[in-house]
């Protein structure tokens, strides 16, 4: 039974800083690109940030430069590294997996953890 459990979300002042993480497990992590999406109320699921097997990344351009995304394959784990909050990344936040071959067919994904930026 594949798992992804996301941890670490909750409120923040902006210009703070939060870790999530996913913990994933009954996959074979090293062949699964990993990603991190988010929902905010009433708008749609958007890619945040991703990274591949091979270590490659990607950015939406909201985040480049304060948000930072990494694995680690041998504890089956993505973090995603949050700094300089704003209000505007208030949402949910989902841990998805995609295997190497097909990047952009997420097959599994986490339960959502709520990250708030508030004062």
């Amino acid at each position: 039974q594949v798992q992804l459990v996301e941890s670490g979300g909750g409120l923040v002042q902006p210009g703070g800083s939060l870790r999530l993480s996913c913990a994933a497990s009954g996959i074979i992590f090293s062949t699964y690109g990993m990603a991190w999406f988010r929902r905010n109320f009433g708008k749609p699921l958007d890619l945040v940030a991703r990274i591949n097997g091979d270590g490659t990344t990607t950015y939406a351009d909201s985040v480049k430069g304060r948000f930072i995304i990494s694995r680690d394959n041998a504890e089956n784990t993505v973090d995603l590294q949050m700094n300089s909050l704003k209000p505007e990344d208030t949402a949910d936040y989902y841990c998805a997996a995609a295997r190497n071959d097909e990047p952009f067919k997420y097959d599994y994904w986490g339960q959502g953890i709520q990250v708030t930026v508030s004062s």
